[in-house]
């Protein structure tokens, strides 16, 4: 299983409009991946109230899994995105 860990990067965490940017993206990627805190248990990154529910704050750390193929690139563009915050889906994404 490919995995990433990433301190998250968005300061409000994966809350509102970083959660929908973030799930945006997982769905986009065509991959199945899931997101956990660090000490907790994983849930689909392309749902919106379960990415809501972590409750993952801004600069906690966060696994994002998968073990399908084409899941290191998906793993790769997800950590960044998250890492940096960004405000808008790159198109690499």
């Amino acid at each position: 299983m490919a995995e990433r860990r990433v301190n998250v990067g968005w300061v409000e965490g994966l809350h509102a409009r970083p959660a929908s940017i973030f799930v945006r993206a997982a769905t986009a990627s065509g991959v199945p991946i899931t997101i956990a805190k660090a000490d907790g248990n994983p849930v689909n990154a392309a749902s919106m109230l379960a990415v809501l529910g972590l409750g993952a704050q801004g600069g906690e750390e966060i696994v994002l899994a998968s073990d399908a193929e084409g899941a290191e690139a998906a793993l790769d563009r997800l950590a960044k995105l998250v890492a940096e915050g960004l405000e808008e889906l790159p198109e690499t994404v």
